[in-house]
């Protein structure tokens, strides 16, 4: 009898301990509580800024093209862009130009077909939109595939309980329709955990972009418009209005193929226009940006052709 009062008191002892462990544990499927939270907005200029003109430098492209899509392989993407954020104090411009020109890039230049493809922009573009279709493409995606996730809009960093122990998180900024509402990075990481394939692209032109680095694993390519404290911007001079990073790693890199001219390695080979790397486009778009510095994260062997 004193061994089972014991054998309770240490059950009971052990929840005690424990529950409050679980019970803190955030549910990454809903917004997650913060503090400190700073909207960091993407900068709409106005005038001739500039830009433009720079021959890249072998930073991320290698020259060597790195493991190929497998035959019968299929290709998912996830594209988001938010000019039209609730209520009129926080709108951009050109965040929606983005995401239709990535999802030109994709669905005419790069095989990704329109029903594997989430196109999500302004009022559509809501945080249970966006946490959805990653869900949808996670179901689907198999070992070898291919996912591509692209952000354009507003950024935000504060202290979220996003399970990443970080003292300041960064976050990309959705909407539910009438309030804006925080991605966190360590969400961001959560919603991506688990997934079948290593084959995975992140295109990020917001504010704080740099900070998106959490979602680093083997075979991922993280490509982020500025540093962690950087701002990002967009101007109609870009490409007919877009943001500064997405003219020149999109825009320009992969529609018009100019980041695929250069000889990385020095061997006499060019890819074709239209073979443009992920690791290209971004070294293209890091010599022509001006006033925020692109960065990325790149966990891929050689360079990634989508």
């Amino acid at each position: 009898m004193k061994r089972l009062v014991i054998g309770i008191l240490v059950a009971v002892l052990v929840l005690v301990l424990i529950a409050p462990a679980v019970l803190a544990r955030p549910d990454m499927n809903k917004p997650l509580p913060a503090t400190n939270v700073e909207l960091v907005k993407k900068v709409t200029l106005r005038g001739k800024p500039g830009g433009g003109g720079g021959k890249p430098v072998r930073q991320a492209a290698t020259g060597l093209l790195g493991e190929q899509l497998g035959t019968g392989a299929n290709k998912y993407a996830v594209i988001v862009g938010i000019s039209d954020y609730p209520g009129s104090g926080s709108d951009l411009q050109y965040c929606d130009d983005d995401a239709q020109d990535m999802y030109a890039a994709l669905t005419t230049l790069y095989g990704y077909s329109a029903s594997n493809t989430h196109l999500l922009t302004d009022t559509g573009a809501n945080f249970t939109a966006i946490r959805d279709a990653i869900s949808d493409v996670k179901s689907q995606a198999v070992a070898g595939d291919e996912v591509i996730f692209f952000f354009s809009g507003h950024g935000t960093n504060g202290v979220a309980s996003d399970g990443d122990n970080e003292r300041t998180d960064e976050a990309i900024v959705s909407h539910n329709g009438s309030s804006l509402i925080a991605i966190w990075d360590g969400q961001l990481k959560a919603w991506f955990s688990g997934f079948n394939t290593t084959r995975i692209i992140f295109i990020f032109d917001s504010c704080l972009a740099g900070g998106m680095t959490d979602l680093q694993t083997p075979g991922r390519v993280i490509n982020m418009a500025c540093s962690e404290t950087g701002l990002s911007y967009e101007d109609s001079s870009w490409g007919g209005g877009h943001g500064q990073f997405t003219c020149y790693f999109v825009d320009q890199g992969m529609l018009s193929g100019l980041a695929g001219k250069y000889d990385y390695n020095g061997d006499g080979k060019l890819y074709q226009p239209w073979d443009v790397s992920a690791e290209e486009a971004f070294d293209y778009a890091k010599a022509n940006c001006r006033w925020q510095t692109p960065t990325i994260s790149d966990s891929f062997g050689n360079d990634l052709l989508p």
